[in-house]
């Protein structure tokens, strides 16, 4: 299996939204495939239709699609292949490594009632297990696997090691219901075989599937794929994750202000590592990642890190990279389109702005002083500095800039002036112009402002502060 080349998958159940966790799983898949030149691959796991819903799918693949992790072909229907899946136990049966059990559920809840009392394992041991067909009954049937009865299964896990368990610990796992449909661990494994999976890369809350699933591999004489069970993610006070911790579909997060390229770095450090490295682009995280790499503790989310890698992404980002990100960001979220006008103040502005922003929020906040239009309503930290004494200062200050010539030496210079002649801190100066040419407390530097809009919507916006409009 090692000289094949990589073939990783992603298999979601279509049950609800993509959460960051499976985010994160996909995007270990992703990155593994793509830095080794292989294949990644989308499957998902739809046998369960009582729970099944397209409206699932398309979350899933909207999910991955706004994340940027593209797949290989189309995306594959597990429960389509449900013929493939019942002809592999059908060759399974022929080899003997797989059996008709013909035991009720209510045989078997008595079997494991008399055993609690006993005080003996639980474990069902079907009796059907030897018994030739000549000697089976014409009664509804389940078919088992075959399952070792002495020694031990082992694997050799990316991330875990070494893994064993004892045969006396796994009993014949039912492959095909009695209605004739395949169970889960046994599309999985017929899947995978098929797609050409190489590297099986997921949770670790399945490390206890690759004992059963490795039984059908063997029973079939397929290579097993090289396993990878990677940590879950906990909550910031190492508890497993939950919604209040920010387990929430990736829509959210799109919803919260985060970039595609800001999740993607974010995910990758949840749990593997490279050094000290923080922020790096996916050209190197590409060609860095591998599974050596992830640790074998559930990562921790911390939102903070997030926002801080977000920010450092959306500085790193191309003007047009964040011109498609903030579209994106305000069609999720309710916001009107900016018109042609206010996109090319914005781009104009992207400069100024995405070296301070950690969320498209923040960075469309600061904005504002660019994409809006007079007359600017002061929100309630910008009321603040446009009292009626700084409505003065600002009377007094647009003739002197009336009659500046407009560059930023001369601007710094007029405003410096002023100040000192006032005995006050640029910062008091600073507060009211900010206010008055944004209607916001945080933006970008007064004089990068003043020399964005131009000198003749500077003095508009100082007149409409200064009069209180």
């Amino acid at each position: 299996m090692s000289d094949a080349p990589v073939v990783t998958r992603f298999a979601p159940s279509p049950t609800g939204y993509l959460h960051i966790g499976g985010a994160r799983t996909a995007l270990f898949n992703w990155l593994y495939a793509r830095g080794r030149g292989g294949k990644f691959l989308l499957r998902i796991e739809d046998t369960d239709r009582a729970r099944y819903t397209p409206e699932a799918v398309q979350a899933i693949t909207d999910g991955l699609t706004w994340l940027g992790l593209d797949w290989d072909g189309d995306a594959v229907s597990q429960f389509e292949s449900a013929d493939r899946h019942a002809a592999v136990v059908l060759e399974m049966l022929a080899n003997g490594t797989a059996y008709k059990c013909f035991s009720t559920q209510d045989e078997i809840a008595a079997f494991r009632e008399r055993a609690k009392e006993a005080g003996t394992s639980t474990l069902f041991r079907s009796p059907w297990r030897d018994v030739a067909e000549a000697d089976h009954p014409d009664l509804p049937f389940v078919v088992r696997v075959k399952a070792p009865q002495e020694g031990a299964i082992m694997i050799h896990d990316a991330v875990q090691g070494e893994v064993t368990w004892k045969a006396e610990t796994l009993d014949d796992m039912v492959l095909l219901r009695s209605d004739g449909s395949p169970v889960y661990m046994l599309a999985v494994v017929v899947d995978d075989h098929d797609m050409g999976v190489t590297h099986v890369v997921r949770g670790d809350d399945h490390l206890a599937n690759a004992a059963r699933q490795s039984m059908i591999y063997t029973a079939m004489g397929w290579d097993l794929p090289t396993f990878a069970h990677i940590p879950l993610i906990h909550g910031p006070d190492g508890k497993k994750l939950s919604k209040r911790h920010g387990d929430l579909g990736i829509e959210a997060y799109r919803e919260m202000g985060y970039t595609p390229a800001g999740l993607r770095n974010y995910l990758a450090r949840l749990g593997w590592s490279h050094g000290d490295d923080e922020v790096f682009s996916d050209a190197q995280a590409r060609d860095w990642f591998d599974l050596s790499g992830v640790g074998k503790a559930p990562a921790r989310l911390d939102f903070k890190k997030m926002e801080n890698i977000n920010g450092h992404q959306i500085a790193m980002s191309s003007d047009e990279t964040l011109m498609a990100d903030v579209a994106t960001f305000m069609a999720h979220t309710n916001c009107a389109p900016l018109s042609q006008v206010q996109q090319d103040a914005l781009r104009a502005a992207l400069p100024l702005l995405k070296t301070n922003a950690k969320t498209l929020g923040t960075l469309l906040d600061k904005a504002h002083f660019a994409i809006g239009s007079r007359p600017f309503t002061p929100d309630e930290k910008a009321a603040k500095h446009l009292d009626s004494v700084s409505r003065g200062i600002l009377k007094e200050l647009t003739p002197q800039l009336q009659t500046a010539s407009w560059s930023r030496e001369t601007l710094e210079g007029v405003l410096g002036e002023y100040a000192a002649s006032k005995e006050m801190g640029f910062g008091k100066l600073a507060g009211p112009l900010r206010a008055a040419l944004s209607g916001r407390a945080a933006t970008p530097s007064v004089f990068d402002m003043m020399m964005l809009i131009g000198k003749e919507e500077t003095l508009a916006r100082l007149e409409d502060a200064s009069a209180g409009s």
